[in-house]
């Protein structure tokens, strides 16, 4: 897609009852139902730019469009003069990366956050040299080539890494790819420092972007309870919080997870870190594997648990709840007397209320008591939009027992 002025962009209309004030003051989307949807605005390529109008045709802004999606506009920009060009992702990459760069001092995050950075449906992590983007929305799609280029020039990354996988782009409609868009794809996992610790993270086929940045500040506070404890790491992905225990000096970590490929990165961050005979690994189902270590007698000072999302949408709100509520019941036993149970949620359904009563029933139901000592979220690289719920996903709560 080239870039268009604004004075050629179709326009698209709210309907009377569409809640316009919520879009003034920063709801980023229009829902299907809130849009008048004639032939053309039906007929309109995914991804395509239009001028939003309120009911009585005043300008509200540059938005994107999707007739193939439920959020069928995505808010751009607000004012409708602006075009979306090169120069108009710099400047929104230049203000995310003003921020990355005040809070870390090596070049590993979060540098773009969806909505919450001005960029609705996109993820941007780097890696050092290497940037992975998700583009999770059509209009992402159609501009890739603006954005690489703008990405390119404010933080001179010299690859550029496009992970198009996940549930996101399919409600889009788009299609599944992944490849290197600047410079070569990575052949071996890119090692990346984060609280005392290195990860390896497979930025080709790996989940998400290769790595969990938004865990940092809670990997770093379980390390902190972690002194000369033995530790759990369950749903351990590439050792996240079983690595930054060992840096911060764990006797020993167990990482369990389901996958191989995860386990060996886990493995492979331990021996660059030198603390390999502290640290070990085992696959398996995480409840079968809960259920074994109960069964075997054995109990850990610092038990984490950072499961995938059981709850990603409403529809698994209540099967979810049962989840975590079970991963609670579960894993309480395995905490020795007075030690710590960290127990996580990434759901977007799942607001801490309800994620917290689950946890404190299953916990009860295991046969513990326990006292919250602290509540977690993702790291300031995670913005959270305050007028989108979704964009603050991440729980974390630390019990001691």
């Amino acid at each position: 897609m080239t870039d268009i002025s604004p004075s050629a962009l179709p326009v698209v209309r709210l309907i009377p009852k569409a809640e316009a004030r919520a879009i003034r003051h920063g709801f980023p989307w229009v829902y299907a139902n809130e849009l008048v949807t004639d032939r053309r605005t039906r007929n309109m390529t995914a991804g395509s730019l239009a001028i939003l109008e309120d009911a009585s045709r005043t300008p509200m802004g540059v938005v994107a469009v999707n007739p193939n999606s439920k959020i069928i506009c995505r808010m751009l920009d607000s004012n409708p003069e602006a075009v979306i060009d090169e120069a108009w992702f710099v400047a929104r990459l230049t203000r995310a990366y003003v921020h990355r760069t005040r809070l870390y001092d090596a070049p590993y995050y979060r540098l773009i956050h969806a909505e919450a950075d001005g960029l609705p449906g996109v993820v941007i992590d780097r890696f050092g040299d290497v940037a992975v983007i998700q583009p999770n929305a059509a209009w992402a799609d159609a501009l890739l080539a603006p954005m690489v280029a703008a990405l390119q020039k404010v933080t001179g990354v010299t690859t550029v890494v496009m992970n198009g996988t996940g549930r996101a782009r399919s409600l889009e409609g788009l299609e599944e790819r992944t490849e290197a868009l600047v410079g070569e794809a990575p052949t071996e996992p890119v090692a990346v420092p984060m609280n005392g610790a290195t990860y390896m993270a497979d930025v080709m086929g790996g989940q998400k972007t290769g790595l969990f940045f938004d865990q940092r500040p809670n990997h770093a506070f379980a390390a902190n309870l972690s002194k000369d404890a033995r530790v759990l790491d369950m749903f351990s992905h590439v050792g996240g919080f079983g690595l930054a225990a060992l840096a911060a000096g764990a006797k020993s970590a167990l990482a369990v997870d389901g996958s191989a490929p995860v386990l060996e990165l886990a493995e492979r961050g331990a021996a660059a870190m030198k603390v390999s005979d502290r640290f070990e690994t085992r696959k398996g189902d995480a409840f079968d594997v809960l259920a074994a270590l109960a069964e075997e007698g054995e109990t850990f000072d610092v038990v984490v648990c950072d499961p995938p999302a059981f709850a990603p949408g409403k529809p698994s709100l209540e099967a979810g709840l049962r989840a975590y509520e079970r991963v609670a019941r579960l894993a309480a036993p395995l905490v020795a007397e007075g030690g710590y149970l960290v127990l996580c949620s990434c759901s977007h359904a799942v607001d801490l209320t309800r994620f917290r009563n689950a946890c404190s029933r299953g916990i009860g139901r295991g046969g513990r008591r326990g006292q919250i000592i602290h509540t977690g979220f993702a790291g300031p690289d995670h913005p959270l939009m305050p007028h989108l719920a979704e964009s603050g996903y991440l729980k974390a709560l630390y019990y001691r027992l």
